[in-house]
């Protein structure tokens, strides 16, 4: 998948400036895929030059002038085409994974640092993604917004980034209390253990 899709999704909720996308990107996108404001801008000119967006420019006071983006039809075909495509396996790369992976020759403190810092950010996260959950919910149960809201999809897919986070945290915990009781027991040296042949 390309950053394309992730903005022609975004402006399903109607039009939006590159500074509005920004904001959706870093609020409710960012669980999924993430872009800085310098990529959003310079796809946001690709699909413009290639029709799948239409930009009007909207003349401010006191302030520049700003682009205001929106679905075209041929964008519109071009998502619904993506949808019906599957998609391939996520392929994670996690440096923090590789550094617990190899805690036991390394520096097993920092690890224990690098580990709660994740924590933290998962549990910034988590209270991001409840406010989002509770502005899309309006007032309604969860129950009842999945059966009237007009669209599912970014309330899905927020579903998704809140039960990620809840297990970053629970790992992250489990890691810790394990991490912590080999070096009061004085294992956190640097011993090997050979993996097992997997068939």
């Amino acid at each position: 998948m390309s950053l394309k899709h992730a903005v022609l999704a975004a402006l399903l909720e109607g039009e939006a400036s590159g500074y509005d996308l920004a904001k959706i990107f870093d609020v409710s996108v960012a669980n999924f895929w993430a872009a800085t404001p310098q990529q959003l801008y310079r796809e946001l000119d690709r699909l413009s030059e290639a029709g799948l967006i239409t930009a009007r420019m909207v003349e401010q006071e006191r302030r520049p002038n700003k682009r205001m983006f929106s679905l075209t039809p041929e964008g519109r075909r071009d998502l619904d085409s993506f949808t019906s495509v599957a998609p391939r396996p996520t392929a994670v790369r996690d440096e923090l994974m590789v550094q617990v992976q190899a805690c036991d020759g390394g520096d097993t403190e920092a690890v224990r640092g690098f580990v709660a810092r994740r924590m933290d950010a998962s549990r910034d996260r988590l209270a991001r993604y409840e406010r989002l959950r509770e502005w899309l919910l309006g007032g309604r149960d969860e129950e009842a917004y999945l059966r009237e809201a007009e669209r599912v999809g970014p309330y899905l897919t927020l579903m998704r980034g809140r039960s990620l986070e809840e297990e970053n945290l629970r790992w992250g915990e489990r890691v810790l209390a394990v991490l912590e009781a080999r070096i009061a027991a004085g294992r956190d040296g640097t011993g090997v253990t050979a993996a097992p042949t997997l068939r």
